[in-house]
């Protein structure tokens, strides 16, 4: 039986990322953080520890686009926007997490 625990999350949080800057638009690392938070009502906890190597490796995987800029309270910042190759990334995340809790329904439903 293979292991995809970790695999698992790091797609989950690829997918929360993924769609917030295509709902959104370019915004920066803490500010990301706040939405996923605000949007989950709080229930979901992006740590800074797992999102700042996960933006490093979406965009050396090219789903992102980084610029620096400054923050709304006039600090450097640097500023994430989804790439044409992200869109259909997150695509392919958002039919994966379909499946996996399409699966889990199922289970729960019939074990």
């Amino acid at each position: 039986m293979s292991k995809h625990g970790n695999d698992r999350l790091q797609g989950t949080l690829d997918l929360l990322v993924l769609k917030t800057l295509a709902a959104r638009g370019t915004m920066h690392g803490y500010a990301i953080t706040l939405h996923i938070g605000k949007i989950s009502e709080e229930i979901l906890r992006v740590e800074e520890g797992s999102l700042y190597p996960a933006l490093h490796r979406m965009t050396q995987s090219g789903w992102l686009r980084a610029e620096w800029g400054a923050s709304e309270n006039n600090r450097r910042a640097r500023y994430y926007s989804i790439t044409a190759a992200g869109r259909k990334q997150l695509a392919e995340e958002e039919k994966n997490w379909e499946q996996l809790t399409g699966a889990v329904a199922r289970v729960l439903r019939f074990a």
